[in-house]
């Protein structure tokens, strides 16, 4: 019974399907005359299948000689191979190496003349044209010692912790595969989230209008703001900073942990707050941020502030007594924090 159905079933398909199954069948049974007790596959073999999987929409069926899964995970591991080949580096990588000769002028320049900076000397070299960067200029003066040696990046941050913000972008994937771009800004002494807002098309100009937006009537701007080397952070959002007399502080290139604070504040939100949701739209999206931030500012505990919160209530100095009082919750996020409050 089984046969007829199956008879009666292939007058109704294509011929370019039954087409493509022979040739399927045919493939396997070149693989098993082959003399051995267990077949084995060649790199042809595997290419036919992967190919079959791409072209074919019923390659499942006549497949006997391996699993759907095994043909998928050729398919990305030929995927990986592809890239890998195509992402190889041609030649060597980075700036070209400049002579010894201009690396011992270098050193001279800086050595005769203790004023000069890395872009007097770059035009002073071009005047006597050579043409080096002046990052390049940067690397080779750091052997000349010019008095005591300048604080690190961590104390730096500790002197001026209280007149610094720190602010970043992270991405947001909605539901339907949008993009959306999140800026935020953060107080470093306090861990106090400033501004937060969200966009689908990050500029400069939108950057420097949220500077400006940060730094309203009831809040006085940093002295220093910490942003990484990102093409948002262009030449409008330069003159909004300098307008408000804010100096900018870029960090390293590839250096996400000179901006640690606000990297961990991209964490906290994300397993705190967006893994739990799946974001509809951008409006969406900014009510859960802005829910999540009031929380996070008025009650979320700090370690590194002594278990207080950024801009709340700091809690006891002294120990309660239960004394039969009532613990009241208040849901947050809908329910996936709590906010607990003794009652009156």
């Amino acid at each position: 019974m089984q046969w007829v159905l199956w008879v009666i079933a292939g007058f109704f398909r294509s011929k370019a399907s039954l087409v493509a199954e022979n040739l399927c069948l045919r493939q396997q049974l070149l693989v098993l005359r082959r003399q051995h007790k267990r077949p084995r596959l060649r790199d042809t073999d595997r290419r036919f299948w992967i190919l079959a999987c791409r072209w074919l929409p019923h390659w499942r069926e006549p497949l006997l000689i391996a699993t759907p899964a095994t043909v998928l995970r050729w398919h990305r591991k030929g995927w990986k191979a592809y890239w890998r080949w195509r992402s190889r580096p041609r030649g060597r990588p980075g700036r070209k190496p400049i002579s010894p000769d201009l690396k011992t002028l270098i050193r001279r320049l800086a050595a005769e003349n203790v004023l000069w900076g890395q872009k007097r000397i770059q035009a002073e070299m071009a005047r006597l044209g050579f043409k080096v960067s002046a990052r390049t200029i940067a690397r080779y003066m750091r052997g000349i010692r010019r008095g005591p040696p300048s604080p690190s990046w961590r104390t730096f941050l500790e002197a001026h912790a209280y007149e610094i913000w720190a602010c970043d972008f992270f991405c947001v994937q909605t539901i339907l595969f949008r993009t959306i771009y999140v800026f935020f800004i953060i107080h470093h002494a306090s861990r106090e989230v400033v501004h937060v807002r969200t966009t689908v098309h990050p500029t400069s100009e939108w950057t420097g209008r949220q500077i400006v937006e940060a730094c309203g009537w009831d809040q006085e701007p940093p002295h220093f703001l910490v942003h990484d080397r990102d093409s948002r952070y262009g030449t409008s959002f330069e003159l909004r900073l300098k307008a408000l007399g804010i100096g900018s502080v870029r960090t390293p290139f590839r250096s996400p942990q000179a901006n640690a604070i606000a990297e961990r504040w991209v964490k906290s939100v994300r397993t705190e707050c967006l893994d739990h949701f799946l974001i509809l739209n951008e409006w969406h999206l900014r009510r859960l941020l802005t829910e999540y931030v009031t929380w996070f500012n008025r009650w979320r505990p700090q370690r590194s502030l002594g278990q207080q919160t950024p801009c709340g209530r700091a809690p006891p100095t002294r120990t309660a007594r239960w004394q039969g009082t009532e613990i009241l919750a208040r849901p947050v996020l809908g329910g996936l924090h709590h906010v607990y409050e003794r009652d009156a």
